[in-house]
């Protein structure tokens, strides 16, 4: 090993022995740091720990003098009785008579839930138990609102965020009352009278009072010109089919004066309306349920709505309405009235105003419009009201009307007949002018020469139609009353277990578009016998007017299967009806095919032109021949034009 080598060696030697050494010093010093950190750590953490109940303390106190600075506010804003009105424990009093059951709570001192004795929730016969609740008690609300003076402000109360006091329900005489009470100044009270009727008269059995009374109020009020009011809840599923009763679920109202009600429409989507003149009540209307908020001296206005809930959820609409009273310091009460139950004519007619006036409750039922509600009023109802005494099946009482009804119109029913069977008589005729006159120039003369057959045969050429057109004016009238006839509800006839809703023989395990998910026997066993009544129609009248084969698809089949599509979801009740007419109505046609024959209508047609063939012409005669006189010959001149 040279010299070179030998330093070199001992110089890398040399620094590494001090780079050792001078490591361990710094990592010495490293660790009595990182000692001291951890000793300082510690003694804050149990500095922290020992100063921790003395913040939480200070914290305290701090969160209470700030809560009672803000109580403290509260109480110079609003005054000390509504801030003690504020917290307390529910209460909930009941009043009910032979019909109606009502819960009340003393928070918001509102009506919380009615329930009516003589009416079951729908569901298959055997397990039909459950009574008809009208709303949610968990989304009704019902808020007073008002502005009273506390010092220099105007703070506004609404009795929603508040709790009543009572003493509970005591009865007097023939009646119930309820009072629950909000101080809302000292000595000044809001007061909420509820009062429900024990005797029975059916213009109270479903009929609450509801007073509304303020006592001292009037010095503490603000300046304001109405009371507010608020009422929401949301309705429950209480028939069979979602669409049929969304269908017959709406907001109505009416106008002070008015004889006729007024509604937001039957939809699915959401609406709403706004009304700035008086109201007399606002109704949250069911198929054969409703709720009805009747203001005696009128609301000033209304802002209503709806949303229309999902099917499936068990609810139906979700109603809102924000009604006003008119307000003046020398105010001390006003009168209301609610009414909970059933969609039934003769108790909504009795339902009256404070001084005994009509206020048009039986409006709420959609009869129809004048050219139709009038037969269902004062026929259809009354047949129902009486048979039902002395009847229990409302099959049976369907049928006697079916019978009633046929009865009634037999009279059209037989002219209908005579015509038809007329034109079939003088078909050949018909069919010699056809081939007499075929060009189109000699139309005119044509009709005319038909007139005058027409005449001498004794035949009107409405003969046949209009009979038939006055009839359908009874036909819709059915077709409006039997979806909300509550007096279908819940009978059963045969296989249907509800004439007011569809029967079903045979529920489908898809659905089939515009039909539904089910067969309705009374809707399929329709549109047979309509099968049949369109054929016999269709023979009669194609072999006396000559129709064209093409019109035999769609007067036979085409028609039937749309009613088979578009009745399939409606009440059984109506399916039944039409059902018994159509089978009434073939057996008369038979009946009268077989009675009064060809020969016998030829011999009255023959005498009938003997009596009118010296007869004079009637001015409407005289002028309907100048006219196709006149029109005769300007084809004449138009076709000379032409060539």
């Amino acid at each position: 090993m040279d010299k070179k080598t030998i330093i070199g060696v001992v110089l890398m030697s040399v620094i590494f022995i001090g780079y050792m050494i001078f490591n361990s010093r710094q990592q010495a010093e490293y660790q009595q740091y990182m000692a001291q950190v951890q000793a300082e750590e510690q003694a804050l953490a149990e500095a922290e720990q020992a100063t921790q109940p003395v913040v939480e303390e200070l914290s305290d106190s701090l969160k209470q003098v700030a809560a009672e600075a803000a109580a403290q506010r509260e109480k110079e804003l609003f005054g000390e009785s509504l801030v003690e009105a504020r917290v307390g424990e529910e209460q909930v009093f009941t009043m009910a008579n032979d019909y109606l059951t009502v819960n009340f709570s003393t928070r918001g001192g509102m009506m919380k839930k009615a329930v009516l004795a003589d009416y079951t929730k729908y569901a298959p016969k055997e397990e039909r138990n459950e009574l008809v609740t009208l709303f949610d008690p968990e989304s009704a609300v019902f808020d007073m609102e008002f502005y009273v003076k506390k010092g220099l402000n105007n703070v506004k109360v609404n009795t929603s965020e508040y709790f009543f006091t009572s003493e509970g329900v005591r009865r007097e005489a023939g009646r119930q009352v309820l009072q629950m009470r909000l101080e809302v100044g000292t000595g000044a009270f809001l007061v909420y009278e509820y009062v429900l009727y024990d005797e029975k008269q059916p213009s109270r059995d479903y009929l609450l009072d509801f007073n509304v009374k303020l006592e001292n109020l009037s010095p503490i009020m603000a300046q304001q010109s109405s009371l507010g009011m608020m009422w929401s809840n949301r309705t429950f599923q209480n028939e069979r089919s979602f669409k049929n009763e969304n269908l017959y679920t709406t907001l109505s109202y009416r106008l002070p004066g008015e004889d006729d009600v007024e509604d937001l429409g039957m939809s699915e989507d959401n609406k709403s309306k706004q009304v700035q003149s008086e109201v007399n009540w606002v109704a949250f209307r069911q198929q054969f349920f409703s709720q009805t908020f009747i203001a005696h001296q009128n609301f000033a206005y209304a802002d209503m709505g709806f949303t229309t809930e999902e099917q499936g959820s068990g609810f139906i609409k979700h109603y809102t309405s924000r009604m006003g009273v008119n307000y003046t310091p020398q105010t001390e009460e006003y009168n209301f009235s609610l009414y909970c139950g059933p969609n039934k004519y003769p108790i909504l007619q009795g339902v009256v105003g404070a001084d005994g006036e009509s206020i048009a409750m039986e409006r709420l039922i959609p009869l129809g419009g004048w050219l139709v509600g009038w037969f269902n009023r004062w026929v259809v109802i009354p047949v129902f009201d009486f048979l039902s005494k002395y009847i229990a099946n409302f099959g049976i009482i369907i049928l006697i009307l079916t019978v009633l009804v046929k009865l009634v119109i037999f009279p059209l029913t037989y002219k209908s007949y005579l015509s038809s069977a007329k034109m079939r008589v003088i078909k050949p005729e018909m069919d010699a002018l056809n081939e007499k006159y075929p060009r189109q120039e000699d139309a005119m003369k044509k009709q005319q020469e038909m007139m005058n057959l027409y005449k001498k045969a004794g035949i009107s050429p409405m003969g046949g139609c209009l009979p038939m057109l006055i009839q359908l004016p009874l036909l819709w009238a059915l077709f409006r009353l039997f979806p909300v006839s509550i007096e279908l509800r819940g009978k059963s006839f045969l296989w249907a277990d509800d004439l007011s809703s569809y029967d079903s023989i045979l529920n489908l395990p898809f659905t089939i578009p515009f039909y539904g998910d089910h067969v309705s026997l009374f809707c399929l066993l329709m549109c047979i016998t309509m099968i049949g009544f369109s054929y016999i129609n269709y023979q009669q009248n194609s072999a006396a007017s000559g129709q064209m084969a093409g019109m035999k698809f769609m007067m036979v089949y085409m028609m039937p299967a749309m009613m088979l599509f578009w009745f399939n979801d409606y009440a059984s009740g109506l399916c039944y009806y039409y059902l018994l007419s159509q089978v009434f109505t073939m057996i008369l046609m038979t009946g009268m095919r077989r009675f009064v024959d060809d020969d016998k209508i030829r011999f009255i047609m023959e005498q009938n032109s003997k009596k009118h063939k010296n007869k004079k012409k009637s001015k409407f005669q005289l002028r309907y021949e100048e006219l196709m006189r006149q029109q005769e010959e300007l084809a004449r001149q138009q076709a000379k034009k032409k060539k």
